[in-house]
């Protein structure tokens, strides 16, 4: 396996990974028989942490597809893995600056690793595949 390839399941981690926060919080409060009770994720954390969660999911379509893309391609391996690893890093930064309500840091992280992302998409292109 690739560290491109690597990267998929790792993602899929943070994103899990990223609802814990809110529940950590909730503790006592978190009702598993209903764990989609939109009053228990009010606004605060909470609110941040499912938005966080919820784009991880929204963003994971199309890492995959450019990672899988790029690997059939055969773009430069350490091309697909610098910016699999780079988007990757925007994710884990993206996620921390949602938790710790920095929006504006947030918005352009989150441009950063589309960016890494479209690049990665594009690199076939690019590699003239």
């Amino acid at each position: 396996m690739t560290i491109a390839e690597l990267c998929l399941p790792l993602l899929v981690v943070l994103t899990i990974a990223t609802i814990v926060p809110a529940k950590l919080d909730g503790r006592g409060e978190y009702d598993n028989a209903n764990p989609r009770d939109p009053g228990f994720y009010r606004p605060g954390l909470r609110a941040r942490a499912l938005g966080a969660h919820q784009n991880g999911f929204e963003a994971f379509p199309f890492f995959a597809a450019a990672v899988i893309l790029a690997e059939m391609r055969g773009v430069p391996q350490g091309t697909a893995d610098g910016l699999a690893l780079a988007f990757l890093a925007c994710r884990i930064l993206y996620v921390a600056l949602y938790l710790g309500n920095q929006a504006t840091a947030r918005s352009l992280t989150w441009w950063a690793g589309f960016l890494c992302n479209l690049a990665l998409f594009l690199a076939p292109a690019w590699a003239g595949r």
